[in-house]
């Protein structure tokens, strides 16, 4: 009867994975706020639209694990685009469009309110020389962009 108690109790322990909130990280913007998960994955795809991108992709393991029975904190990864970018940074690298979209993530923290981080564009596409001083500066550009949209959602109401 012992054993099974101490299964059963391992067992439920193994169903709430715990992680460490977002750090500060090279390349990375990171924004702890005192929003809800929910609000904050809200407020990030409303940012979006109002700062002239598209939510191109969203992924997140959080519901698929409580299917599972698995409990873990909010995690959702909100892929941003929008055409005249793509069709711009085409011009400069094809190989460099593997990049996009990219990428917005939301993070639950252990207290309960959430995380916005992203790789800045710029770091995203650095690696991509072919695209030269043209790519950079889509970069850039885009990095004012990201900035614009991760305070937003970081703070409105």
């Amino acid at each position: 009867m012992l054993r099974i108690a101490c299964l059963v109790v391992a067992l439920g322990a193994a169903t709430i994975a715990h992680a460490k909130d977002m750090a500060a990280r090279e390349g990375w913007a990171v924004l702890p706020t005192g929003k809800s998960y929910d609000q904050l994955v809200d407020d990030v795809k409303a940012a979006v639209k109002e700062n002239g991108l598209i939510v191109v992709t969203q992924a997140g393991p959080t519901k698929a694990a409580a299917s599972r029975g698995i409990t873990i904190p909010g995690n959702r990864v909100i892929g941003v685009f929008n055409n005249d970018f793509a069709v711009r940074v085409l011009n400069t690298s094809t190989a460099a469009m593997i990049e996009a979209p990219i990428r917005l993530y939301v993070t639950e923290n252990a207290d309960g309110t959430a995380t916005l981080s992203y790789k800045t564009p710029s770091f995203v596409f650095a690696p991509y020389a072919e695209g030269g001083s043209e790519l950079q500066a889509i970069g850039q550009e885009l990095d004012g962009r990201f900035d614009t949209i991760a305070k937003s959602a970081a703070t409105s109401q």
